[in-house]
């Protein structure tokens, strides 16, 4: 008998809890690191600040990939398939990619001459810092999930018992995230996964593609299972279908108004 799969319930809400757990862990401990910072010697005491964040984030998305990895060994036995497998544990960002993130939080932190600087580097110091901390924790949230989600999503590409994956977003996720849950178990390609909603998506990534502080998982989904959406995601998916569908170029600026207007848990400033 088929055992039966889906983007809500108990399994999915626990995993997707874990990893928030971590996250709130790793803002904390990125939070404490604005001390390094110091505005005196801002440039020197910023590349200390950077290196200290890199850490955090490289012990942080270890344990994010061990909970990715715990999570699909569970949701392979409770789907009882056959053989064994060990999941390729994705390791922690590349470290240009961690200081990149961290550049671009912190890219309105240097003084600017009036006539070039923008509204927000023409902010007082302290000003700028506070933001810059804020975008990285947004950021190391970011690369840290990452790591769980890809360990999942290698899982599944490795696994011949795996046939698809499926993702899970929270109750008040964006809109982006909300369509592309509600297209259910169908993700093993680049255009399922968001490149035919977003031409920006491009490369192998663009089949797990998420935003800073994204919170949504990735379930697998094995042979002779069956995937049921959970009810929010049947929702989500008969919005599209009724206000969005069938407008090439244009479903996620409907599918975002349609959900203002209908959904039960909106996205604030959706509009």
């Amino acid at each position: 008998m088929a055992t039966a799969v889906s983007d809500g319930g108990r399994d999915a809400d626990r995993y997707r809890a874990a990893q928030l757990g971590l996250t709130r862990l790793l803002v904390r401990d990125v939070r404490g690191l604005r001390r390094l910072i110091i505005p005196a010697r801002l440039r020197a005491s910023m590349l200390d600040w950077f290196a200290a964040v890199q850490a955090v984030v490289d012990q942080y998305a270890q344990t994010s990939a061990a909970l990715g990895a715990e999570f699909y060994d569970a949701q392979r036995e409770a789907a009882r398939v056959a053989g064994t497998f060990t999941v390729p544990v994705a390791g922690a960002p590349p470290p240009e990619q961690t200081e990149a993130s961290l550049r671009w939080a912190a890219k309105d932190v240097w003084d600017r001459e009036p006539g070039t600087a923008t509204d927000a580097q023409m902010q007082p110091v302290e000003v700028r810092l506070d933001q810059a901390e804020k975008k990285a924790e947004a950021v190391a949230q970011k690369l840290v999930a990452d790591v769980g989600r890809e360990t999942v999503r290698k899982a599944v590409k490795a696994d011949p018992q795996a046939v698809a994956y499926a993702r899970a977003a929270a109750l008040g996720a964006c809109s982006f995230c909300k369509l592309m849950a509600s297209r259910g178990s169908v993700y093993k390609s680049a255009g399922t996964a968001g490149r035919d909603a977003n031409e920006l998506f491009t490369g192998d990534a663009s089949v797990a593609k998420f935003h800073n502080n994204c919170h949504c998982a990735i379930i697998p989904v094995f042979r002779g299972q069956q995937f049921e959406l959970s009810p929010h995601a049947a929702e989500w998916d008969r919005i599209y279908r009724e206000y969005a569908q069938g407008h090439p170029g244009d479903q996620l600026r409907l599918f975002r108004r349609a959900l203002a207007e209908h959904d039960l848990n909106p996205l604030p400033g959706s509009i």
